[in-house]
């Protein structure tokens, strides 16, 4: 078959037609079919396949994360338990208005106990926080090193939150003459009391 018969055949008489051309017509219509079925089908799925897969991803990680929460939901309720447990201590360290002046004869005592002499008690204004208002006072006595080691000991066993803040120690002058074997010693600082601020008071 030479290229003079390929261009005297006629569509109209397929039929009719070598079965070498025959063959080549079926061959060149069934990749066009196929490349119009890709194009028109299949690449559209693939697209959707692909859109799927990453879907399916997202949706493992997802799953992985809350099956891990899942698996430690009861240990960290118990941590959500033991964390109110240790919030509420906390708040019934610090102390309601009412009992703020007896925590300040607290403070006083444990200085005079702990032998130390004040020179001065300030407290200041309260300064609100977002749950608790801050009680700080200006302290500056006079006593040994011991003494304030003392003091300090003591502050920290009250029942309440007591903390201490900018602590200076400067010379005083010799201790003999008040009884009190070593060197006398000056202790400015800030001790600072909570108090829990209620609903009416925020």
């Amino acid at each position: 078959m030479d290229l003079n018969e390929l261009n005297e055949l006629e569509l109209s008489k397929i039929a009719e037609w070598p079965l070498p051309a025959k063959v080549v017509a079926i061959l060149l219509l069934c990749v066009a079919i196929g490349v119009a079925w890709y194009y028109l089908d299949t690449s559209k799925q693939l697209e959707q396949l692909k859109s799927v897969r990453a879907e399916e991803l997202t949706l493992r990680q997802s799953f992985e994360t809350k099956q891990h929460k899942a698996a430690n939901l009861e240990a960290y309720e118990a941590q959500l338990v033991e964390m109110r447990d240790s919030l509420g201590t906390m708040l019934r360290q610090l102390p309601d208005k009412t009992e703020v002046a007896g925590l300040l004869v607290e403070v006083s005592q444990t200085g005079l106990a702990s032998g130390l002499e004040f020179q001065l008690f300030q407290p200041a204004g309260e300064i609100k926080k977002e749950f608790y208002a801050e009680l700080p006072i200006r302290i500056r006595v006079t006593g040994l090193y011991h003494e304030f080691g003392s003091f300090i000991s003591g502050l920290a066993a009250l029942p309440r939150i007591v903390t201490v803040h900018d602590v200076a120690i400067a010379q005083g002058g010799p201790a003999s003459d008040e009884g009190k074997p070593g060197q006398l010693l000056s202790l400015d600082t800030t001790v600072k009391t909570y108090r829990y601020l209620d609903e009416e008071a925020e």
